[in-house]
């Protein structure tokens, strides 16, 4: 359908949304078309009784409660784009609420399992070089994948150890890595990136082995390999490492905001998801705070 196209052009052009979010956008507003077509609805000309029905036709599908508010914010989105195109003068689908689902808490990796992915990389060749930076990176700032393979030389500051994002929604925001994720960066530059980049031109940080960037899937296969490698038997994605750095920030004394900020969230609320602790975590607070805790 054209206003489908038009709106998943939309979020490509104006929203700079990744592919696989546009595909599922996509994928939840063909469903959308393709129920009301049956009913014989324009899509146009739905009324609050027809978004009722439709979020009855959700529930009936057994999914969970995730995948129902995942599918009604694609649906949202869609409805506001349309107002403001002035293809209809109101979004029936903001009266529904999302379905109330129990917030599980993130994944996140131990100090033994950062240390075992971290000595796979061979850091006397170009890719180990790179794919060693690529695990520092994510771990030292928290930045998702979509904004790592984005990075380029000129956006990091190495006398600041800073580096420029571009997040969700075009914002920029700077991020900080220490000494540790430093001492990669310079190998990498000085060595590794000067034999994949083999003679062309190309501003971004990580690149493969033929000198071009990388893309997220990429990234995603690295890792799968290094955690092969590792010998570490959970499924480790990428995010994980972001999970991993809110966690131990906070755990270690950050406060919420800076790590709100570092992350790239809008809302607080967002960021306190990491505000979990670990049993060892509970243990040590208890122990240097309670009176009779201590000998």
């Amino acid at each position: 359908m054209k206003l489908i196209n038009e709106f998943l052009e939309y979020l490509k052009v104006i929203k700079h949304y990744s592919e696989k979010t546009i595909i599922s956008y996509e994928f939840d507003i063909c469903e959308l078309y393709n129920y009301f077509k049956s009913k014989k609805i324009d899509i146009i000309n739905i009324t609050r009784k027809d978004t009722e029905a439709y979020l009855e036709f959700l529930y009936n599908l057994k999914i969970d409660k995730n995948t129902i508010s995942r599918k009604l914010s694609s649906i949202r989105s869609f409805y506001n784009y349309l107002v403001k195109e002035e293809k209809v003068s109101y979004n029936y689908f903001n009266l529904i609420s999302n379905p109330k689902h129990k917030i599980s808490l993130p994944n996140y990796l131990k100090d033994k399992d950062l240390d075992k992915m971290f000595e796979v990389p061979d850091l006397t060749t170009p890719l180990g070089q790179r794919n060693r930076l690529i695990l520092e990176l994510l771990y030292a700032t928290g930045i998702r994948v979509s904004e790592l393979v984005n990075i380029k030389i000129n956006e990091i500051n190495r006398y600041n150890r800073t580096i420029k994002v571009l997040g969700k929604g075009e914002k920029e925001r700077i991020v900080v890595y220490g000494h540790m994720c430093e001492n990669i960066m310079n190998m990498y530059i000085k060595d590794g990136r000067c034999q994949l980049l083999k003679n062309k031109n190309n501003d971004y940080l990580l690149l493969n082995k033929n000198g071009n960037n990388l893309s997220t899937r990429m990234i995603r296969n690295i890792l799968d390999d290094i955690m092969i490698k590792s010998g570490i038997r959970k499924h480790v994605h990428p995010h994980m490492l972001r999970h991993t750095f809110a966690t131990d920030m906070l755990n270690n004394g950050a406060d919420i905001i800076s790590v709100k900020e570092l992350l790239g969230h809008e809302n607080v609320n967002t960021t306190s998801i990491y505000t979990h602790v670990t049993n060892e975590q509970i243990k040590k607070v208890y122990e240097s705070c309670h009176p009779r805790a201590k000998e």
